[in-house]
């Protein structure tokens, strides 16, 4: 059966998405490799600006794909690495050039082919909505003005263009006004054919799939069908997922997207877990907005509603975050309470949908809104938090290993106070979680499918529960009960 045929209640979507672990890569903070030499550049782990440079590049991400190997991770979204002047590259400047100073298409080539050695995915950012005032074809436009070959790429609103005197109107749009970022002219049928072969030429490349940014400020649904159509013809494996904070039904009927990144999900980590400690106004600042403290009950009832979103084979491939590029660290947005982060990081992996590190998330790096959240990652290990770092391969490897936690249902079957209780139902078996959010060590229901043995994958300690049986769960702790088979 092809997608065409199917009917939209039953969308196609990647197999291997369910069975992911990502790792969010902003390029230029991850590591520097050395080989770029004679840039002007930060220290490494200086302050972050919005202009300077630190100089990760994507040698680097190479020399490190052993250590997310070892992490769990299979699967690496980066953001923008198109030829750019700016230090997170959503200015492109040429979209066939990756950026020289992140080692060029070279470095791109030999990454993707040592990380699918390794068995991990690479997904790149795709910025299709607007270009930057150094992409050619705008650069025309400001030097032959109206007489331009590409003066209908853009949206043209006057003559002359004023691209850099903020005392003037721009005289053409831009996203969100920003005037380094001219907005393309989609309506436009070479513009299309522009964006739609990028998306082509780097799927053939061999990267296996498309994280979109703003795609719906291209408010055109038969530009994205097509570019799904071809993305899909040329590997049908290939996952799209947008950047839609809010409801996203127009873009997840099957005939776009794959899937979005699920801020549905993160807000409410932010509201339970960092209850009593958030940090109310670096929230209002960053991009999740103003949180508002959840308990359990309420926790269980929002979570459980977004499951039910979408069409479940959208749920189970859902990128869940608990921050990004453009949010506050999830760290430092619940005031520095690394219980807090962890309780999140426990629920990330074992929740429905593909967890998403955003890189340094593992060592407990902080971070407030943007550009404080673009660190660099501090490679110095006495810098890390072991304790985080150690949770995070625990839980990787859970999920690695239980069917239940990458593919089983999620039901909510206690929830009050701190307390927090759930089971994820599948053929294979059951897995059971608990989760206390209080200060005080609390003994919580685990309503077992059957009588039988348990391994908690957190401790390995072995439980015989009965149907009605309690376990004592410590205080901001979790326990993750595995099934165990019986030879």
């Amino acid at each position: 059966m092809t997608q065409d045929s199917l009917p939209e209640s039953r969308p196609l979507t990647p197999e291997w998405v369910r069975d992911a672990i990502f790792y969010q890569i902003f390029p230029d903070r991850f590591a520097r490799s050395g080989r770029i030499t004679g840039l002007n550049l930060q220290p490494w782990g200086d302050t972050p600006t919005f202009h300077k440079y630190m100089g990760g590049d994507l040698w680097g991400v190479a020399d490190k794909l052993d250590y997310l190997q070892g992490l769990g991770v299979n699967a690496i979204y980066f953001c923008p690495v198109f030829q750019s002047a700016s230090n997170h590259r959503y200015h492109t400047h040429d979209y066939y050039r990756v950026d020289p100073m992140l080692g060029g298409n070279e470095a791109l080539r030999y990454l993707i082919d040592e990380a699918h050695r390794r068995g991990i995915r690479v997904v790149l950012d795709g910025v299709f909505n607007h270009s930057s005032r150094g992409f050619f074809q705008f650069n025309d436009l400001l030097e032959q003005g109206p007489d331009s070959a590409y003066r209908d790429w853009f949206h043209v609103e006057a003559w002359p263009l004023h691209p850099y005197d903020d005392s003037r109107p721009a005289n053409y749009a831009a996203w969100w006004g920003n005037r380094a970022l001219p907005k393309f002219n989609t309506d436009n049928p070479a513009v299309r054919e522009f964006l739609w072969q990028v998306a082509e030429y780097w799927i053939r490349f061999g990267i296996d799939g498309w994280r979109l940014d703003v795609p719906n400020e291209i408010d055109d649904d038969s530009f994205w069908q097509e570019f799904r159509r071809r993305v899909k013809t040329i590997n049908p494996d290939a996952y799209i997922v947008g950047e839609i904070w809010g409801d996203a039904h127009r873009w997840l009927r099957g005939d776009q997207f794959d899937a979005v990144m699920n801020y549905h999900f993160t807000r409410p980590c932010l509201a339970f877990f960092g209850a009593h400690t958030l940090d109310h106004p670096m929230n209002e600042q960053s991009g999740t907005g103003l949180v508002t403290p959840m308990n359990a009950a309420e926790f269980g009832a929002r979570m459980t509603e977004v499951t039910q979103m979408y069409h479940p084979d959208i749920v189970r491939v859902q990128l869940n975050l608990l921050d990004s590029h453009d949010t506050a660290r999830y760290l430092t947005a619940v005031g520095g309470d690394d219980t807090a982060h962890r309780l999140a990081l426990t629920f990330q992996f074992t929740y429905v949908g593909a967890p998403c590190l955003y890189y340094g998330d593992e060592i407990g790096l902080p971070g407030g809104p943007d550009p404080d959240c673009r660190r660099a990652f501090p490679w110095n290990e006495a810098d890390w938090n072991q304790e985080t770092l150690a949770l995070v391969r625990r839980l990787t490897a859970a999920r690695m290993q239980s069917e239940a936690l990458k593919q089983g249902e999620f039901q909510v079957t206690h929830a009050a106070g701190d307390h927090l209780v759930f089971a994820r139902p599948h053929t294979s078996g059951t897995a059971l979680v608990g989760m206390n959010a209080s200060r005080q060590p609390a003994a919580l229901p685990v309503p077992v499918p059957e009588a039988g043995t348990y391994q908690d994958a957190l401790t390995d300690r072995v439980y015989d529960l009965a149907p009605d049986s309690t376990i004592e769960v410590p205080a901001r702790g979790s326990v993750i009960l595995l099934p165990v088979r019986q030879a």
